[in-house]
């Protein structure tokens, strides 16, 4: 898989792993590449079956399939700890190595996540399952903006959205990729597990993301025994994007009030 590495680049500096949602490519977290990269080692990558990680997914493609590639890619960097921080299908990668290498992850943030699969955002996959496989993949991609930026946001960028659109047509990941990606992320569900999930876990929403409900937020977090939770008021299902001051703000406090959590007591002065 293609891994990129930013920022502080010491054996022990800490390091923040930024998993991407049904996209997956590196490219999404340009937007927090500057700020977060002054304080710690940034790891950027795209998922496999996506962007410079092509390949042919497997039958029965899982979450913790994506979360074991992960692990194994970052070990070979030799990346032992991280947090994740990780955007719809990315926080969901980040819970579950959570659970399945607990010893290995310090922290999650999850943005615009969920528990378990909300009806509303059953609904919305399955129109686009419909387009992609109905109307053609351009209806695709032209329609994916409609579920992650605010109206008046991409009235100001029609221009970059059109870009956007040509690039994505461009570089599809492959329908049977896609859609093999979409039923794990679909599938998903933390009901049974979460109270298992013991590290700090930061669970922000956008209160108009059309996509994903934000009370899907706050089940979540309640679910959670140390999570921490944080709405923004305007900026759809990718307001990292979107309102990026605002989301690096609060990403930036939260990750100073966990740093000192994770010291080791002999490190701490």
């Amino acid at each position: 898989m293609h891994v990129e590495t930013h920022g502080l680049q010491t054996h022990d500096a800490p390091t923040l792993v930024f998993s991407s949602g049904l996209g997956g490519v590196a490219g999404f977290w340009q937007s927090q590449l500057a700020v977060l990269s002054e304080r710690y080692r940034v790891v950027l990558y795209d998922q496999r079956g996506t962007g410079r990680s092509a390949d042919s997914l497997p039958e029965g493609y899982t979450l913790s399939m994506m979360a074991a590639e992960l692990a194994e890619a970052l070990a070979q960097q030799g990346i032992s700890r991280f947090g994740v921080i990780g955007h719809a299908l990315g926080g969901l990668i980040g819970l579950q190595l959570a659970l399945d290498y607990p010893e290995r992850v310090e922290r999650v943030a999850v943005i615009n996540g969920w528990l378990t699969l909300n009806a509303h955002t059953r609904r919305c996959f399955e129109v686009r399952q419909h387009l992609l496989l109905n109307v053609g993949v351009e209806a695709f991609v032209r329609a994916q903006p409609l579920f992650l930026y605010p109206a008046e946001w991409m009235a100001q960028h029609e221009a970059r959205l059109e870009q956007e659109d040509a690039h994505h047509v461009a570089h599809f990941q492959g329908m049977e990729n896609l859609l093999r990606r979409l039923h794990a992320l679909m599938q998903a569900d933390f009901r049974s597990c979460a109270d298992r999930i013991s590290q700090p876990v930061w669970v922000i929403c956008s209160k108009d993301d059309l996509l994903v409900p934000w009370s899907c937020s706050v089940q979540l977090a309640a679910a959670l025994p140390d999570a921490t939770r944080a709405e923004m008021p305007w900026g759809g299902h990718a307001m990292s994007v979107t309102d990026a001051a605002q989301f690096n703000a609060l990403l930036v406090q939260w990750l100073a009030d966990t740093d000192c959590l994770l010291l080791q007591p002999d490190e701490v002065s």
